[in-house]
């Protein structure tokens, strides 16, 4: 009995002690400034959901115990931890968060502080981008990025994005910049197949599993990736865990999409009018009346239209298309072991019939401290896409062709009820229908690495990278379809692509004497891709229930290609600074590739730097107006081996004929084929004012290109169509402004950031002449892909002739066709790109607007000879602006007299006529949020709660005539030359999508 006594008295004496432990916290949080009390700050216990907020006057109080730190954060605000210990009483001031002076930036083979770089990049943080319903990253950065030009193929989905950073730096070469995940590079080439537009690879990266993207831009900062950097370098950071608690969090979203612009064409009785005229002026009939009361000039459309068909075509390739996005995440460790682990799925229903797009996939960070000295890790990334296809701008079958049918012509047969058949062209209809073109693609991307620290100041690494893409295509077309007639046909193409990486480097970093620090990085890479796809078509099915290559009667094509390139690299580069204040950087990598002449395989690239933070010096001190001023200036020399495996080479080809079987020769050896260098001289300064509420940088660059990776031209009389060399050269020059700004502070915020590039392309020397693709040419003295056709003067108001401008620079005008001469009209290029963006936040509402700008390019429509030609060629439906057309004397349009069949006067060959100014301000994303209080997370258990809604393409504002300014069709088939010189072209593009989602996001 006196033992338990003696027991309870113990436990409630412990008790009492435990509550003893346990003491009531009150403060105020002030703002550094006015010194006046902030209400709405977050106050929590770290690692709990135990917490409060601020009252309106900046006062709280909370309950903690001794060992308890106390987080105090607010947006725009540093957040600060403070340890308890014996205090009651803790009062707090918050400061306004530099805008990215002290942020962490990561950099080839390692990181630095941003504020003591020398190298010209940009970093963009993942969290702004991960509300935005978009397939691929890319898209997301439009109009972030100071010296970035991003560029959308059209609104089809999986479509290739175009990214250009400080312009193109090569003609025959790639001009994409490098892409690094977690410091492995990665396959971003096209994978696709030859008959339809280039597909993007990077759709298979999830973006809400990236912390960040860094973008290297000048020589200093890329030149460690020596051949790889002409382009620029995109780094991917993936998310990584962090010690405490687990962290679970769930974000879904899901939307609607509808075609951002539709174009106007002609109604039924417009349509009528329009060619009824066209035949009359061509003296097919006396009479509009006439020309109607017969109708066996346009076969098959009146008797199976009729007088009550009016069919918006547009109507029957839009539909509504739909996006769902999930994302699962969990990430937390103890002191030596961490882990992120994510799964996430995403569909995109298109805005075009047959178009979807589905990625699931998942990740998994580990990273382990083993001792103080060895730390191992591994990551990696496994992810399914299904993108369903539709065919190239080009072919009948696509949906978007359908535009051109009459909309005199119905959906559907009125006697069977069936689709129709006999439209005045094929009925795309048929196509969705009896076709399907699928692509299915699996990829892993992982890495894993190991860290030895040596001595304090020296660390190995050593990491191997694997990046393996499989790719599955598998096409049928039915036997009633344009493409399958008249038997139907099936084709199987498959796609293997393995690129391995293995980078080993030390990195020294130490100071001395505190007024020196130095880091130095030496190391090695060696990468090796290895392609290999298959194709083969069958035809002959005996209906269209049977899809599969087995059901076909005969095979009739097949082909195969095995190919593998490799890269063997030693790399140094140090960092020094002096004095905190004076900066010096100095890189160099020799790289050696397999696709160069044999004694020409190893190239030397090179960059160095110097920066001066004159904020730090002894006359600067005093200046309050003054937060950060840095002087910086770079060149180096960096090269691109973008160009076919064995350009250097010469080739033979297994060739059969019935059933002897051979070999041919396919290409022209060159073994003196060596790198394509890039020099770049960049001169930029980076400032704050106010305590970094006003920041930004400002660049001035110079890049030239010589030795140019040229397909140059040959006569076919020699059997071959090119050769490889290295000819001509080029530049780019351009400035670069961006600024940051703390607008207002406080309960209510609102922060901007506005950025602006130019830049000039220029073709300096061009051996051989000009490079001609379509009304695309490259000509010296010129930006790559210049309009270089007719100039158009508009139309005779006596006779209604089309004019063209006689020769350049002179007002004499022709209508005669083949006496104008040629001249450049137009340039693809933009003078001038950029963007704006606009976050308000109070208390827990928040809104995002970007808005992203292109001016000064010009696209070339050439779907206008078709749909713009006021009927006076084939029979396409007409744009309505060709309702103003000439019609008698006196008459002032540029659009000439309507003649069935067309004349020498009609204007419909290529010219300026097809050519518009592209200009765009687009309101690219609004994200309006709310994130709830601390009050109901602590209710309902969680540490984060927000919900959002997102609108994706809003507005764009432009005097474009077509469906969007921001397009390309470059065509299907193509060379890396073609697909460089051809831009800026519309050929019945799909539209950009504008989306609408509705959001939320859960911390457990």
């Amino acid at each position: 009995m006196k033992r338990l006594i003696f027991t309870v008295c113990i436990f409630i004496m412990s008790l009492q002690l435990i509550n003893a432990q346990t003491k009531l916290i009150s403060g105020t949080v002030k703002s550094s400034d006015d010194g006046m009390g902030m209400p709405g700050v977050s106050v929590v216990i770290k690692g709990t959901t135990s917490g409060t907020s601020t009252n309106i006057d900046g006062e709280y109080t909370i309950s903690a115990e001794p060992t308890d730190y106390i987080v105090y954060s607010f947006v725009g605000m540093v957040t600060q931890e403070i340890l308890v210990g014996d205090q009651t009483v803790i009062d707090v001031t918050l400061s306004p968060e530099s805008i990215g002076m002290d942020e962490v930036v990561v950099v080839g083979y390692g990181k630095q502080i941003k504020s003591e770089m020398t190298g010209a990049i940009t970093k963009v943080s993942a969290e702004k981008l991960q509300d935005v319903p978009v397939p691929s990253f890319e898209s997301a950065l439009h109009g972030k990025t100071a010296g970035v030009f991003i560029e959308k193929a059209s609104g089809k989905l999986g479509e290739a994005i175009k990214m250009r950073v400080r312009g193109s730096s090569s003609i025959s070469a790639d001009n994409q910049p490098l892409y690094v995940l977690d410091g492995i590079p990665i396959i971003s080439q096209d994978q696709g197949i030859g008959n339809n537009s280039p597909t993007n690879p990077l759709n298979t990266i999830n973006f809400s599993e990236i912390e960040s993207i860094q973008i290297l831009k000048d020589a200093s900062a890329a030149a460690i990736y020596g051949s790889r950097a002409a382009n620029g370098v995109v780094i991917l950071t993936s998310k990584k865990g962090k010690e405490g608690k687990t962290k679970i969090n769930l974000s879904y979203s899901k939307g609607f999409s509808k075609a951002a612009n539709k174009v106007d064409f002609l109604n039924a009785a417009e349509y009528r009018e329009l060619y009824g005229e066209a035949a009359v002026n061509a003296g097919y009939f006396a009479s509009n009346e006439d020309a109607f009361a017969d109708g066996s000039w346009f076969p098959g459309w009146l008797r199976d239209g009729g007088e009550g068909v009016d069919v918006d075509w547009q109507d029957e390739v839009f539909r509504t298309g739909s996006v769902e996005n999930l994302d699962l995440s969990a990430s937390g460790g103890s002191k030596n072991t961490q882990f992120y682990a994510s799964f996430s799925r995403n569909y995109n229903k298109g805005i075009i019939i047959k178009n979807d797009f589905t990625r699931t996939g998942g990740r998994l960070n580990l990273d382990h401290t083993v001792n103080e000295k060895l730390k191992i890790g591994v990551s990696g990334s496994l992810v399914k896409t299904e993108l369903d296809r539709v065919a190239n701008d080009n072919a009948f079958s696509t949906p978007m062709q359908m535009v051109a049918l009459a909309p005199v012509n119905p959906t559907h047969d009125p006697e069977t009820g069936e689709l129709n058949t006999r439209t005045i062209y094929y009925n795309g209809l048929i196509s969705a229908r009896d076709n399907f073109v699928k692509q299915e693609v699996t990829r892993t991307i992982g890495n894993m690495y190991a860290q030895y620290k040596i001595l304090p100041e020296l660390n190995f690494r050593t990491e191997y990278g694997l990046d393996n893409y499989s790719q599955l295509e598998t096409s049928f077309q039915g036997r009633e379809t344009n493409d399958g007639a008249p038997s139907g046909n099936a084709s199987v193409r498959n796609v293997r692509s393995v690129n391995q990486v293995f980078n080993n480097y030390f990195t020294f970093n130490k100071e001395f004497n505190q007024d020196h620090t130095m880091e130095v990085t030496m190391g090695m890479t060696y990468e090796e891709t290895k392609d290999d796809n298959s194709t083969v078509t069958a035809i002959g099915f005996p209906s269209d229930d049977f899809q599969t290559l087995n059901s076909g009667a005969e095979t009739s094509s097949f082909g195969g290609v095995k190919t593998e390139f490799s890269f063997l690299s030693y790399f140094i580069r140090s960092n020094y600074k002096f004095k905190d204040r004076y900066l010096v950087n100095g890189s160099f990598r020799r790289d050696g590739s397999s696709r160069f002449g044999e004694d020409k395989r190893f190239g030397n690239f090179f960059a160095g730097s110097l920066g001066w933070i004159v904020s730090r010096e002894s006359f600067l001190a005093d200046k309050d107006w003054l937060s950060f001023l840095k002087l910086r200036g770079s060149y180096g020399v960096v090269g691109n081996a973008g160009i076919s495996n064995f350009a250097s080479r010469g080739l033979y080809q297994g060739s059969y004929y019935t059933t002897y079987t051979g070999i041919r020769p396919t290409q022209l050896p060159n073994p003196d084929l060596k790198w394509e260098t890039t020099s770049q001289l960049d001169i930029g300064v980076d400032f704050g004012f106010f305590n970094n509420r006003i920041n930004g940088e400002f660049d001035v660059y110079y890049k030239k290109t010589k030795d140019l990776l040229l397909n140059q031209r040959l006569p076919a009389t020699s059997g071959f169509t090119s050769i490889t060399k290295n000819v001509g050269e080029l530049e780019n020059k351009g400035i670069e402004f961006s600024i940051n700004t703390n607008n207002l502070i406080g309960e209510f915020k609102w922060n901007t950031s506005f950025n602006i590039s130019f830049n000039k392309n220029e073709i300096t020397k061009l051996p051989g002449g000009d490079i001609v693709a379509g009304v695309n040419r490259v000509m010296q003295g010129e930006s790559i892909g210049v309009f270089y056709t007719r100039k158009y003067a508009g139309v005779n108001p006596d006779n209604g002739h089309a004019l063209y401008y006689v020769e350049e620079g002179s007002s004499e005008t022709t209508d005669d066709y083949n006496a104008a001469a040629n001249m450049v009209v137009g340039d693809p290029n933009p003078d001038f790109v950029g963007g704006i963006t606009n976050s308000f936040s109070y208390k827990g509402f928040d809104l995002d607007v970007v808005m992203a700008f292109v001016y000064g390019n010009d696209v070339y429509n050439g779907g206008g000879q078709y749909q713009s030609n006021q009927a006076s060629s084939w029979k396409d439906n007409q744009t309505r602006d060709q309702l103003n057309r000439w019609q008698q004397p006196g008459d002032i349009t540029d659009v000439p007299q309507a003649w069935l069949g067309g004349n020498q006067y009609s204007g419909t060959d290529p010219s300026s006529r097809y050519l518009s100014d592209a200009s765009y301000l687009r309101i690219k994303n609004v994200t309006l949020g709310y994130n709830f209080p601390q009050s109901v997370l602590n209710t309902l258990k969680l540490s984060n709660l927000r919900v959002y809604v997102t609108a994706v393409n809003l507005y764009t504002f432009t005097d474009y005539k077509g469906w969007d300014p921001e397009v390309n069709f470059a065509g299907v088939g193509l060379d890396q030359t073609n697909t460089n010189v051809i831009q800026g072209r519309d050929f019945y593009t799909a539209p950009q999508a504008r989306t609408i989602s509705f959001g939320v996001n859960i911390g457990l």
